[in-house]
């Protein structure tokens, strides 16, 4: 990590009527936490630190964060773990640093509802915009919304209670998977490709393009009956995605 000594974080994370936003970062290297830590409290956020998995853990219970940047390698615990813990406790956004190299654990960390990731080495100021981004969706999805609710194909999402149900069962959606679901309900038979979808539903510019791929997957594997024969997220292939509604479900 190479932090650019010109480059300062964005500011403007609290409001004057809103409380400092607490970022809880985790990593076993006093180096990088420190830096990432002075980058995140220069933008305006309240930050706490941990060096191992179970120190995670145990700040999380005490310090309530609003979001955690955890890293994947982690003494005690790894971090795939760690965020299988917090998940079980609440809906607290995690972004996950990475190595260059391990693919299929940031494949992994996805899946089980990681909003990001970052792979190391990595710029502090990138890892500060990403907070921004991730936070300003979390805020986006907790706000009241004069939304319609969304039904087709025996789906229904609220978007204002942030509920999903399939067939009136509840579906436990993370806040990606949530917003890609009622994004597509929005535009059924709307081809997006992935770029399009990492700008609308993430918010994001840049960033892999395997976050949508992993997403999609997993929704897939929600809302799908057979989710190795898709009947409703199609892939349309060398563009992305669409949702397709047969007629007799719309509505």
């Amino acid at each position: 990590m190479q932090p650019p000594p010109q480059d300062r974080a964005p500011t403007g994370a609290a409001t004057p009527t809103a409380p400092a936003p607490r970022v809880l970062v985790v990593d076993d290297d006093p180096t990088v936490a420190e830096v990432v830590a002075g980058y995140l409290e220069r933008g305006g956020y309240t930050v706490d630190r941990a060096g191992d998995g179970p120190g995670a853990l145990e700040r999380a219970g005490v310090f309530r964060p609003d979001l955690v940047v955890l890293d994947l390698m982690l003494p005690g615990m790894d971090g795939l773990e760690v965020c299988r813990r917090l998940r079980v406790t609440g809906p607290v956004p995690v972004i996950m640093l990475t190595a260059r190299g391990d693919e299929d654990d940031r494949i992994l960390g996805l899946e089980i509802g990681a909003d990001d990731y970052v792979t190391k080495p990595f710029s502090p100021r990138e890892l500060v915009l990403r907070v921004e981004s991730v936070l300003r969706r979390s805020r986006a999805a907790r706000a009241p919304e004069a939304v319609a609710t969304l039904r087709a194909a025996g789906l229904w999402v609220d978007p204002a209670a942030r509920r999903a149900t399939k067939g009136g069962d509840e579906l436990a959606l993370t806040l990606r998977e949530f917003d890609l679901l009622a994004f597509l309900l929005r535009h059924p038979g709307q081809a997006f490709g992935r770029e399009e979808l990492m700008r609308e539903v993430w918010g994001w510019e840049f960033g892999d393009l395997s976050t949508v791929t992993v997403h999609i997957r997993r929704l897939r594997g929600k809302v799908e009956d057979d989710p190795a024969r898709p009947r409703l997220i199609q892939t349309v292939w060398g563009l992305g995605y669409r949702l397709d509604v047969p007629p007799r479900a719309e509505g």
